[in-house]
């Protein structure tokens, strides 16, 4: 692959990403916020650290977005048993409903987006997918 396709590679990706995090904001949350909610309610309880390094995000900003979401009503703080520096957070039922209307907006905008591209375009990107996983997973570890 040559620096060319890496550079189209990239810019898809970014548009694609800057298209979902756009709709994230139909309910006032910035694309990190979603994300992180997102997070919190598919694996449960999660620690600030577990938030931190999972999405990426230093600790004064999992910090400003939890406090944002808590203040929402869409998380809650769970203290840690022996030391309260250590809390969790989990989903509010306000949370997880929230979170389910991004997705199901995002899935429904892909959906569309899909039904507009010829069948085969479709296989094509359909079977893309585990390759696109792979990377992302990649991308992750050596962020």
């Amino acid at each position: 692959m040559d620096d060319e396709d890496v550079i189209r590679l990239r810019r898809t990706i970014a548009r694609l990403a800057r298209h979902f995090n756009a709709s994230s904001t139909e309910d006032g949350l910035t694309p990190s916020q979603a994300s992180v909610l997102g997070l919190i309610v598919a694996r449960g309880p999660l620690s600030l650290a577990d938030l931190g390094d999972i999405e990426g995000l230093n600790p004064t900003m999992v910090s400003r977005v939890v406090g944002r979401l808590h203040a929402m009503n869409l998380i809650i703080r769970i203290p840690g048993p022996s030391d309260l520096r250590k809390a969790s957070v989990t989903a509010t039922a306000t949370g997880t409903l929230t979170c389910k209307r991004i997705q199901q907006q995002q899935t429904a905008a892909v959906s569309r987006s899909l039904e507009l591209l010829d069948n085969s375009r479709g296989t094509v990107l359909l079977q893309a997918l585990p390759v696109l996983e792979e990377l992302a997973g990649v991308l992750q570890r050596t962020a």
